[in-house]
């Protein structure tokens, strides 16, 4: 007889709350925050002192037979008052009503574990059971009143908690969506469990014996319901920290064509930042966006809007859209300026009509598109063969 079905879970539990903890060391008032925490404290906590082999332990250190029952049932009962309670915060509104309803609820299931208490101090159970107590108990006095308690209260916080989660997945977009969607199908292994073990309960009222339906397999319906709300819980933090990770690589290497070419106008001598391989993406995000646009002040003297509203033009007239026509613009003006700007390193030949634009684009996904139009745009390569024949780049 070993734990292993309760132990994995508790592990579980403790990863996903692992990496709650950083974002509760920073948000520690955010009380959605503290209920997720105190969520997988508990489970963490049910599981691993619903273990035989810690259910053992604890009654040898009581003295007291089966005295790990009525606190495994206090811990589930304290971890439903959780569900509920996280909830509440989920679904958000007003923060008086917010508060209200979850001290409603944790003060009604406080009520249930004291009542727990109580129901065990009344009944007696001096047989020690490791597994099957629910069953074995089910029809001693006030023994039986505790079990279906504590089993009612958990099956009325995962019933809530499949309803309103399924409800706000409906509602929401993103790993936010795939996370609840997979808490939903973690809380319906809840409820097989209570399903199991309500099932041998009335079988046992009825004389028939299935007491292995709550003792084995009940258990790994609720260590694998556990399992998979951990990872629901896990995935919008870890998968969205991700997919921002994978989305700011890109943006930086989609932006190399321009920092590239904006660097080549640089004066000789221009300090350059060079960033170590262990820095952050979001660094060098901000690094390579800061040298774009020192880039352009470099360049501002030979960026001439005629170019840039030839390339405006020719983009719409092949179907680009407004944005898009926007980047090409300002991407011509660069290409022209760059050209302009390696005819004349001395800078004797910028003409008075030329106007300074210190930053022609607005924010990084106006870079990107530049950056791309840059490279790709037949516009551009057609606005910048034009000013070398014409020489309209060098007046």
């Amino acid at each position: 007889m070993n734990g292993e079905d309760y132990y994995v879970p508790a592990a579980a539990m403790a990863v996903s709350l692992a990496f709650k903890l950083p974002a509760l060391r920073h948000n520690w008032r955010d009380p959605l925050l503290r209920s997720v925490c105190a969520l997988l404290v508990l489970a963490g906590a049910v599981f691993t002192f619903a273990a035989p082999p810690t259910i053992a332990a604890v009654n040898s250190w009581s003295g007291i037979s089966n005295f790990s029952a009525p606190l495994v049932y206090c811990l589930i009962t304290a971890f439903s008052a959780s569900c509920l309670v996280l909830i509440v915060n989920w679904r958000g509104g007003p923060p008086e009503r917010t508060r209200r309803v979850s001290r409603r609820w944790i003060l009604g299931y406080s009520g249930v574990i004291v009542a727990l208490i109580v129901l065990f101090a009344l009944g007696d159970a001096p047989v020690e059971r490791l597994r099957d107590l629910d069953t074995y108990y089910i029809t001693t006095p006030f023994i039986r009143e505790m079990i279906v308690l504590y089993l009612a209260a958990h099956t009325v916080a995962a019933v809530v908690m499949v309803a309103l989660c399924w409800r706000w997945s409906l509602q929401v977009r993103g790993w936010l969506r795939v996370g609840l969607m997979v808490i939903v199908v973690g809380y319906v292994f809840n409820l097989s469990f209570d399903a199991a073990k309500f099932t041998a309960i009335f079988a046992r009222w009825s004389g028939a014996d299935l007491d292995h339906v709550s003792s084995y397999v009940a258990p790994q319906l609720v260590s694998i319901g556990a399992l998979i709300s951990a990872i629901g819980f896990i995935v919008p933090l870890v998968c969205q920290r991700v997919s921002d990770s994978w989305q700011t690589w890109s943006t930086y290497r989609r932006l190399g064509t321009l920092w590239h070419e904006l660097r080549s106008a640089a004066p000789e001598g221009t300090p350059c930042v060079r960033m170590a391989w262990w820095s952050p993406a979001e660094l060098r995000m901000i690094q390579r966006e800061s040298d774009i646009h020192d880039g352009f002040l470099h360049l501002g003297p030979y960026l001439d809007h005629r170019h840039g509203e030839q390339g405006y033009e020719q983009a719409l007239a092949t179907g680009a859209d407004e944005a898009t026509a926007r980047a090409v613009a300002v991407a011509a003006m660069v290409a022209v300026a760059l050209q302009t700007r390696s005819a004349d390193p001395e800078g004797r030949i910028v003409g008075s009509s030329r106007q300074h634009v210190h930053d022609p684009a607005d924010g990084p996904r106006d870079l990107v598109r530049i950056s791309h139009a840059l490279r790709h745009s037949p516009v551009v390569a057609a606005v910048r063969r034009h000013a070398a024949a014409t020489g309209s780049g060098l007046r």
